[in-house]
């Protein structure tokens, strides 16, 4: 039996013909040339280096020729892939190059042209008021004291001697949680935060209590269901009303500059003695009283406002809060804060303080400020 012919001469293979293969070499570099993106970049490259490209399917020819006649086509055929791959991979270096390029054209910010800001939100007028408030305090040497909103009978009415049968327990003035009989509402006043202090801290005791109140109040340009109150409790010994008075003083000038204050006898369960303390008028300070041709619209030409109550802490207060009314005695202030804000900026409605119109408070910051 005689061996292989390894001397016959290669059957003919069209796809693997020197300048077959050189024209499947020169359409792949002119479309990699022609490709201006990498997506056509890609297209071009499945075309002509592909799996199914036309020097791929050449390369698989190579099989079916003579063993002497292999390495001769496959050196020619691998040198023409490779020279396409080089052309792909140069062309992909370019064209990611320029199209980097280009993306940093297109999206350059010009830093010096004006932009409109998005809106900023404001300070509420009554948050900036209070907070003013409690750094007049604070500097004092006073502590802020804060309580929980939903209160339980004792702390708001038992404990500041209001008595069981007294108005202010009624359904028309205070808002009880169901069932009314379980003893919870909403507080009617920052008093509780006061008792909550003596009950839980050491005397002697300096702290000032602002925060929400509710209260059974038509909803009118007057009245708010809830509202804002700020309140003081000093106890110590040898304190008298002579204190009270300068604090209020010293308070009212910090809140509305060089104006004078008064106190007027009145009656409050949690105090003994109690007064309701009234500001000069800090716009016409006094000057419109009986001079029609220079009304004031902010006291009604009565030359004084009034700010708020005070007294002397009632010695069954202290008691309640286990504390020797013999040893110790102290004063007590509170005021309205939105009221407050109304008469620094001269607001005529106080609905205008809940409605989330941030003009609005924009408009009253400075004056609040």
């Amino acid at each position: 039996m005689s061996g292989p012919h390894d001397n016959v001469d290669p059957q003919p293979v069209a796809a693997l013909d020197p300048e077959v293969v050189a024209g499947y070499v020169d359409a792949a570099l002119a479309a990699v040339a022609s490709s201006r993106t990498t997506a056509e970049l890609k297209q071009a490259r499945l075309e002509h280096a592909g799996d199914r490209s036309p020097l791929a399917l050449a390369n698989r020819e190579i099989g079916a020729l003579p063993p002497a006649a292999r390495k001769e086509a496959g050196a020619r055929t691998g040198k023409a892939r490779g020279r396409v791959n080089q052309a792909i991979s140069a062309r992909a270096t370019e064209l990611a190059a320029q199209e980097l390029q280009q993306a940093l054209r297109d999206e350059r910010v010009d830093m010096t042209l004006p932009v409109r800001l998005a809106p900023q939100g404001a300070l509420h007028p009554i948050t900036a008021l209070m907070d003013d408030m409690c750094d007049v305090f604070v500097a004092m040497g006073w502590e802020v004291a804060e309580g929980p909103e939903l209160e339980a009978e004792w702390y708001n009415f038992d404990a500041l001697n209001v008595a069981p049968d007294h108005p202010a327990r009624a359904l028309q003035d205070t808002l009880w949680i169901d069932p009314p009989e379980h003893g919870k509402l909403l507080r009617t006043q920052t008093s509780p935060v006061q008792i909550r202090a003596l009950l839980e801290r050491d005397l002697p005791l300096y702290v000032v209590s602002p925060g929400k109140v509710f209260r059974a109040d038509e909803y009118d340009a007057t009245h708010l269901p809830v509202f804002h109150q700020l309140e003081g409790l000093v106890v110590d010994k040898g304190i008298s009303m002579a204190d009270l008075r300068g604090t209020l003083d010293h308070f009212a000038r910090a809140m509305f500059g060089d104006v004078r204050t008064r106190m007027r006898p009145h009656h409050f369960p949690f105090t003994e003695p109690s007064a309701e303390v009234d500001l000069e008028c800090f716009v016409c300070h006094g000057s419109s009283v009986g001079n029609p041709d220079a009304p004031c619209r902010t006291c009604r030409s009565e030359g004084w406002i009034e700010w708020g109550g005070c007294g002397i802490v009632n010695p069954r207060v202290l008691r309640a809060c286990g504390i020797d009314a013999a040893v110790y005695s102290g004063f007590a202030f509170g005021m309205g804060v939105d009221r407050t804000v109304m008469f620094r900026n001269n607001a005529p409605d106080l609905r205008d303080f809940v409605e989330g119109d941030i003009r609005f408070s924009r408009s009253l910051l400075g004056g609040a400020r």
